[in-house]
């Protein structure tokens, strides 16, 4: 009863705004400034809570039609310029607008609803792209982002690295693809890539904090939006293309994307092709202490220099149209992605590294439109519809041992309206749905299905040099499987099967400030209670889980050890909890001048926080006894340690911090540091969380040319969660040589990129790996690209 009243909520909505009475239309021009006086080109100039937009002229004119009301409120953006938001009256004539400039990089945050600036969000924000995109971009989304403040990677090799955001990953962290689900299974496990390319994207953001508002329970944690144009909402000419080649692995990369049309048309294409071997390591891959140390000695002796599995292939392609109207467009892309991928630190005991591999799929199709509407009282309608069918088969020794699928389906649509007393709003609608599946020996959780429904809330006000942003959601969450097993305790060797079904209801709200309470300073503040239902895997994982060398036991069994050392399980009577995090971020931005800086200190209380905790158990790997040892003795080293999802209470608070300098003309010095403290209850430390981070970069640019200098150091780790290890602090030394020139209507820049300069052993505290793979060695990049 409750899914069909939201259902037919938000079908009654639309037609309500459709039906409205239309008003009259104005129009209302101007010209964009700088505080020199001097005409800004190229600035875009928007109706904010409208799609309407237009970019002023190289004399700085602009002109907007159709403006409803009174009055209207601005949005000018342009880079190199603090965002400025003016409210118009619309029978005062043109108007002239004033840009102040800025040392920090102010970009859209396609992410938010509000289509708001870096520096206007109450909530922390990362935004990388155009060059700094360009010159961050990595073969996976992890490494791409592992340089941003508050951002971590858990490196599992150089595909499968995902983000990890203030200490959180996996089912807490979001991956968004054009606001659409990205549709894989890398929230399953770390050993599962991220299907988004960084060659071809316009931008990635990154949404520090709690985003259940805006994407659901599954951004309790965070959200990483990867922008891209495969859905183009202009007809202009543009495009790049991007030729690199990496020694480390002898990677190569190709890229490229183009952007046209013509008359209410407008069509983009993209594509990649990349292709890397084994890379290379500067010292033996796996980390082992002993006493005496003379088996580290004989591991040494066969160290060849690279790490095995860690090869890769990868292309896709995208191709999309849209049909552009006066208030707007619609537009549909099509998307084919492969990939075939080593997987290391997947060898058994005693018999080494075996050809361990996967091969991947994924087709996508999204649909998105933003029209502006010619109503009373609604301004704009933005609908997203994605569809996703992915599917990877994990290979070992030529056979196929398991194969995980995807299917997701997903609706969103916003619908905008009027201001009413100077609060303006939207409401939106999404609906999801997944049909996950996971088939043969390495299969550790079962067939699931997962469907959400959700309403939601946003208003905006400003009062006078604050602005206050509220908002609530309630979600519908259902998860089901079919085939939850688990061993009978009185009849071994037999399993008993059980149809298991979860209701979930999560609840959030939201608010937020931004105190502009002087020229060039701001002051943020974000207070939200979010809450997340645990994910299929989290609940019903029964067995090895090779990507994490673990037997992981789900959360919605019951283990009981018994005096042999043994265990059995059996299906918890215990109600299952939904998490909740509770959490406030405060934010102080300086954006004028010489020096700009942002600082962020956070507080987060988690109850009914899900982690896989260590048992001290261990349990048989029925997988690994299918191979021939050769040796009895290695029997009992194929035994995996258990862990068991559980639910427990959790703080975790933490500081970030980065400084830009302007130190003189062609001089930039960027310093920035981080650090995450995490604690369940109790005073026991959660695994793998980032240790503090400090880092420094050093830029020089002058006619054309660019160099950059940067040091990341990572300190030792040592509040670790039980059964875990700890990790040596480490300094990592980058460097990029560049020049930029015009040629043939394109902007070329030839560049020299050295990463890890001084071979350090590095091994990330984040990673399930970090025993087993450090990160590269010393490497060497050339790289040719263009922007027309």
């Amino acid at each position: 009863m409750q899914k069909n009243w939201l259902q037919w909520s938000g079908v009654g909505l639309l037609w309500a705004g459709l039906l409205s009475p239309n008003v009259l239309a104005e129009t209302l021009s101007g010209e964009v400034r700088d505080a020199n006086g001097q005409p800004v080109a190229g600035a875009v100039v928007e109706w904010v809570g409208s799609n309407r937009k237009t970019k002023t002229d190289a004399a700085g004119r602009f002109s907007l039609e159709d403006l409803r009301g009174e009055e209207v409120e601005l949005h000018i953006m342009a880079p190199r310029f603090v965002h400025q938001q003016l409210h118009v009256d619309l029978d005062e004539g043109p108007v002239t607008i004033q840009l102040r400039p800025t040392r920090i990089e102010v970009i859209e945050v396609v992410a938010l609803p509000w289509h708001a600036s870096t520096l206007e969000s109450a909530q922390p924000v990362n935004v990388i792209a155009g060059d700094t995109l360009a010159r961050q971009q990595a073969s996976t989304l992890g490494e791409t982002l592992k340089n941003e403040v508050g951002v971590h990677t858990n490196y599992y090799g150089p595909v499968a690295s995902s983000p990890v955001i203030r200490g959180l990953s996996g089912p807490r962290v979001l991956i968004t693809q054009n606001g659409l689900d990205a549709g894989d299974v890398s929230r399953v496990g770390p050993d599962h890539l991220v299907t988004t390319e960084t060659s071809t994207a316009e931008q990635v953001e990154v949404l520090r904090g709690p985003a259940t508002l805006f994407y659901g329970s599954g951004a309790i944690g965070g959200v990483v939006n990867i922008v891209d144009g495969r859905v183009p909402t202009d007809n202009e000419l543009s495009g790049q293309w991007h030729l690199k080649h990496d020694n480390v692995a002898d990677e190569k990369l190709v890229s490229g994307s183009v952007t046209g049309g013509a008359g209410s048309w407008a069509t983009h294409a993209d594509g990649f092709w990349r292709e890397s071997n084994d890379y290379r390591i500067p010292v033996a891959a796996e980390r082992e202490e002993h006493e005496a140390g003379h088996e580290q000695d004989h591991a040494d002796e066969a160290f060849d220099g690279r790490l095995d599995n860690s090869a890769y292939r990868a292309k896709g392609a995208n191709i999309g149209a849209s049909y552009l109207l006066d208030n707007g467009f619609v537009g549909v892309s099509v998307g084919r992605l492969e990939r075939t991928y080593g997987i290391p630190g997947h060898g058994h005991e005693g018999e080494g590294d075996v050809d361990v591999y996967a091969d991947l799929e994924q087709d996508r199709v999204q649909l998105i439109s933003e029209l502006s509407l010619d109503h009373a009282w609604f301004s704009a309608l933005n609908t997203r519809l994605g569809y996703t069918d992915y599917r990877h088969s994990e290979i070992e020794e030529g056979v196929p041992l398991t194969t995980f699928a995807n299917t997701s389906r997903e609706v969103r649509a916003e619908l905008f309206h009027h201001p009413v007393a100077e609060w303006r709003g939207a409401w939106s609608l999404q609906y999801k749905h997944q049909d996950f599946s996971a088939e043969g020996a390495e299969a550790f959780t079962p067939p699931s299905e997962t469907e959400s429904l959700a309403l939601g809330w946003m208003e905006e006000r400003h009062f006078g040099p604050v602005q206050v942003q509220l908002g609530a959601r309630v979600e519908r969450v259902e998860l089901s499987a079919d085939q939850v097993t688990v061993p009978m305790e009185d009849q071994p060797g037999l399993l008993a099967a059980y149809q298991v079904k979860q209701t979930f209801e999560p609840f959030s709200l939201s608010a937020g400030a931004v105190w502009d309470f002087t020229e060039g300073y701001n002051l943020g503040l974000s207070l939200s209670r979010a809450q997340r239902a645990p994910s299929a895997a989290e609940l019903y994982s029964f067995g090895p889980h090779i990507g994490t060398s673990s037997y992981e036991i789900g959360a919605l069994y019951d283990l009981h050890e018994e005096a042999d050392g043994h265990f059995h399980a059996e299906v918890s009577p215990a109600a299952v909890e939904l998490e909740t995090s509770n959490n406030i971020d405060l934010t102080l931005r300086k954006f004028e001048g010489d020096v700009g800086f942002t600082l962020n200190a956070f507080y987060n209380q988690m109850d009914d926080f899900y982690y896989l905790s260590a048992t001290g158990l261990e349990a048989e790997d029925d997988h690994a006894d299918e191979h021939d040892h050769g040796e009895a003795e290695h029997e009992e080293e194929e035994a995996l340690p258990v862990y068991h999802y559980t639910a427990r209470d959790a703080r975790l608070y933490g500081v970030e911090g980065q400084l830009v300098w302007q130190v003189a003309s062609p001089w930039r010095l960027t310093l920035m540091s981080d650090y995450t403290r995490a604690t369940l209850n109790g005073g026991e430390a959660m695994p793998r969380i980032p240790p503090l981070r400090l880092g420094a970069q050093l830029e020089y640019r002058l006619n054309g040319w660019r160099a950059e200098l940067g040091a990341q150091h990572y300190f030792d780790q040592d509040r670790t969660a039980n059964l875990e290890t700890e990790s040596d602090g480490y300094t990592l030394v980058d460097a990029q040589l560049s020049y930029d020139w015009e040629w043939a209507a394109q902007t070329m820049t030839f560049y020299v990129q050295g990463n890890n300069l001084t071979d350090t052993e590095a091994r990330p505290h984040t990673s399930f790996l970090k025993d087993k793979a450090p990160l590269p060695a010393r490497s060497l990049a050339v790289g040719l690209r263009s922007r027309f």
